[in-house]
């Protein structure tokens, strides 16, 4: 009889066909000791004769194992790899050692007794857990609407073999032969005979797929197992381009303004086109041109377009503001009292500008000085605005004059034991004080060209007193009588003083009256002589009555 060989795909059929036949079936693990039971692990017959081992051949013929008889040792009657690896157990089991998928076939436990024989054949099957997924052939990156291999899932050494499905961010990607397509393939090693699974996966990636992953996941009897692939970065052309100025605020006439291209595409590109002013200049490497120092004129559009495709541009319009101020005067300006300044502000500007003044950093209306006082001193700031932008200049103005007393005054003290001299002026520089007599607590002030000196003084005797002010400009004077402070009735030299200053005062309003009486008749008789003479030309009669003529003697009577 001729041999006959198997395929470990044959022989896996012919196991299975026995499985169908109603015999037992043990699984092993691949390396492991196999365990084969005996009628199921019921124990023999009490009347047991010997218990025999053998398994079918690839060819189909039956080959011995080993035999056992009771109460004595196994021999082992193999002739082939299997003697050095099976034995018997006290229960009678097989045991197979260093499990192959060779070891895939039927054995059968024959047991004989005094009365009987009986066979009882038992299947076996390998299996291999299989090694962990490998990827290979990992993509870099996705490309958008473009079939992408996304990577090799491997799973090898296995049996059975182990089944593969692939995941994008943990959802089950199913083939249609378009956006998704996954190759499959399964490989048997001829030497082991164990199988490997290997899976392909081609992607059509969209922009929503950035930073996606992808797992390959095995499936097998013996445990599942995964392993990542991503997150990657897909790729796609520029559909858009946008120009874009980086500034923080209106673009001032000056300023360094720089122009940004940016597209939508990924990676970006590399090398844009910038059209300035007419100009066409190629920028390599950044997506930005710098123009330093931009002036006025250079307002208006501009391009950009990738240096790939120049049919991708984008334009954007560039206004630069500006914003001139010019005050005359400036700086330092010494003027005298009574003296005029005029003030010329003039401003050039891109758009409306709002001008405003400042006096010693309070707000005022726009200076115009015909006649300057002291009181007109002081810095006036310009600020002309436009927007964010902001422009000033400033004068301090410095009004000068000869100092003038203004008040000489005396006051008798509560007590009546001293006075006190007031002596105000006006002037700047700041006037300097003296006093004909000398005095104490002595107390000054001095604000807008408006001085203040006070002294107190215990006069003795009746004295004039002399206030002098000066400056680098000249000097005024102005005496004043004081009386003394001993010897005398306080109320009553106050009150004669008091007098005396009213009947002065009586006497000078006695003196004006009788002045502007006077100019009154004066041009009242003017008046009447003028129209006597043009009655005379024209020949007519004076106008006026007896009543008039009398009351116009009266007048001059009084007069």
């Amino acid at each position: 009889m001729k041999n006959k060989s198997y395929s470990f795909y044959d022989l896996k059929l012919k196991i299975y066909d026995n499985l169908a036949w109603g015999s037992d079936a043990v699984t092993a693990l691949y390396g492991e000791t196999i365990l084969v039971p005996c009628n199921g692990g019921s124990p023999p017959p009490s009347n047991l004769m010997f218990i025999k081992w053998k398994y079918e051949k690839a060819d189909g013929s039956a080959g011995d194992l080993l035999v056992k008889q009771d109460q004595k040792e196994a021999t082992v009657e193999a002739t082939d790899g299997y003697a050095s690896r099976v034995s018997i157990d006290d229960k009678y089991n097989l045991l197979i050692s260093g499990a192959t998928l060779l070891d895939q076939r039927t054995f059968t436990c024959m047991v004989v007794s005094v009365s009987n024989l009986n066979e009882f054949p038992v299947s076996v099957l390998v299996h291999k857990k299989p090694a962990a997924v490998q990827i290979m052939d990992k993509a870099e990156v996705l490309h958008k609407d473009k079939p992408t291999m996304v990577g090799t899932c491997v799973v090898a050494d296995a049996n059975p073999a182990a089944s593969i499905t692939w995941k994008k961010n943990g959802h089950a990607l199913v083939a249609d032969d378009k956006a998704v397509v996954i190759t499959s393939s399964t490989k048997v090693e001829p030497s082991t005979g164990l199988s490997s699974t290997m899976s392909i996966l081609q992607y059509v990636a969209s922009k929503g797929d950035a930073e996606a992953v992808f797992t390959c996941v095995s499936a097998h009897d013996l445990g599942d197992d995964a392993a990542n692939v991503g997150p990657f970065s897909v790729h796609y052309p520029s559909e858009k381009v946008s120009l874009q100025v980086l500034s923080k605020g209106p673009i001032v006439e000056g300023d360094n303004v720089t122009l940004k291209c940016h597209a939508d595409g990924n990676p970006p590109p590399k090398a844009f086109y910038f059209h300035i002013k007419g100009q066409k200049t190629l920028v390599e490497n950044s997506d930005t041109y710098t123009m330093p120092a931009i002036a006025r004129d250079a307002g208006g559009e501009y391009k950009c377009a990738l240096a790939d495709n120049e049919k991708m541009e984008a334009s954007q319009s560039l206004v630069v503001n500006y914003l001139d101020l010019s005050l005359s005067p400036t700086g330092r300006v010494l003027k005298t009292v009574g003296d005029t300044l005029s003030v010329k502000m003039e401003k050039s500007a891109s758009g409306e500008a709002i001008v405003s003044w400042r006096k010693d950093g309070k707000k005022v209306k726009e200076p115009a000085f015909t006649k300057l006082t002291y009181s007109d001193a002081g810095v006036y700031k310009c600020e002309l605005t436009m927007g964010g932008i902001t422009r000033h200049q400033s004068f301090e103005l410095v009004v000068e004059g000869k100092p003038v007393i203004t008040g000489l005054t005396k006051q008798r003290s509560m007590d009546g034991n001293h006075k006190v001299l007031t002596c105000e002026a006006e002037g700047v520089p700041e006037p300097v004080f003296q006093w004909s007599v000398n005095g104490s607590n002595e107390r000054s002030a001095f604000s807008n060209g408006k001085a203040t000196h006070k002294i107190t003084v215990i006069p003795k005797v009746n004295l004039t007193v002399t206030c002098t002010v000066s400056n680098k400009l000249g000097e005024d004077a102005m005496t004043i009588n004081v009386s003394s402070v001993f010897n005398e009735d306080p109320e009553k030299k106050d009150s004669q003083e008091e007098s005396d200053d009213q009947a002065k005062l009586i006497v000078g309003v006695v003196v004006g009256l009788i002045l502007a009486a006077a100019v009154v008749a004066l041009i009242y008789w003017l008046y009447m002589k003028n129209s006597r003479q043009g009655s005379w030309k024209t020949n007519e009669k004076e106008v006026g009555t007896s009543e008039e003529s009398k009351k116009l003697e009266e007048n001059n009577h009084t007069v």
